[in-house]
């Protein structure tokens, strides 16, 4: 708080009225200044902070990236066995002898502490747009690739249900039954395909980022 005091003697003359009006301008101004350096300041250590911490848990994020997608290609590959699988069994009515089906999937999670602290704190807000943009949207990405994996998770479980309380003396599913988890695989397998696409975007957008910027 920036206090004005009136002057100690009295003013004679117009002549002593603009001194010391001058000298109390000169003073707000001054007082304003080293004020509003202050604050600056401590904006400048709020975002580079922020920025540290960002920095760190996007490159925690990035790691084993590679290896997920990895596994989302795997996991389409053995779906498009089990399409076959069952393909064979709508065809024949009978259980592959050598060949099965095989149905997993696991969810992959991101860390986002730092990204939330930093929308609490004000701080995007001082930084530069560019810059404020570029973490908006890595953790955008992000937070799409989490809902995506949910669904495909979802559907891996609606697949999995009609053999939840299969035993191995139960005879072999119909051709409409079969149809019908087939018809459910190749809904995840499509939910896998966009999974993948965008795991791969991110992947990308991760390298790009921590190359740009090595250091914080």
């Amino acid at each position: 708080m920036l206090d004005v005091h009136p002057p100690h003697e009295a003013v004679h003359g117009w002549r002593d009225f603009f001194i010391h009006l001058a000298t109390i301008t000169i003073g707000l101004l001054i007082a304003l200044g080293m004020e509003g350096c202050v604050e600056w300041m401590h904006h400048r250590n709020l975002v580079h902070e922020v920025e540290v911490s960002l920095h760190d848990e996007i490159s925690q994020n990035s790691d084993g990236l590679s290896k997920y997608l990895e596994y989302v290609k795997k996991q389409q590959s053995v779906l498009a066995k089990d399409v076959v699988v069952l393909k064979e069994i709508i065809r024949t009515h009978k259980q592959p002898e050598k060949d099965s089906l095989e149905i997993n999937f696991h969810i992959r999670g991101f860390n986002n502490v730092s990204w939330q602290t930093a929308q609490t704190t004000g701080a995007l807000s001082y930084m530069p747009y560019n810059r404020a943009k570029e973490y908006s949207d890595l953790y955008s990405l992000q937070a799409e690739i989490a809902v995506a994996q949910h669904q495909a998770a979802r559907d891996a479980i609606i697949s999995l249900a009609p053999f939840l309380n299969v035993s191995d003396s139960d005879p072999v599913p119909t051709a409409e039954q079969a149809t019908e988890i087939k018809q459910h695989i190749e809904i995840l397998q499509g939910q896998l395909m966009l999974l993948s696409a965008m795991v791969s975007s991110l992947d990308g957008e991760y390298k790009k980022f921590l190359a740009a910027h090595p250091e914080r």
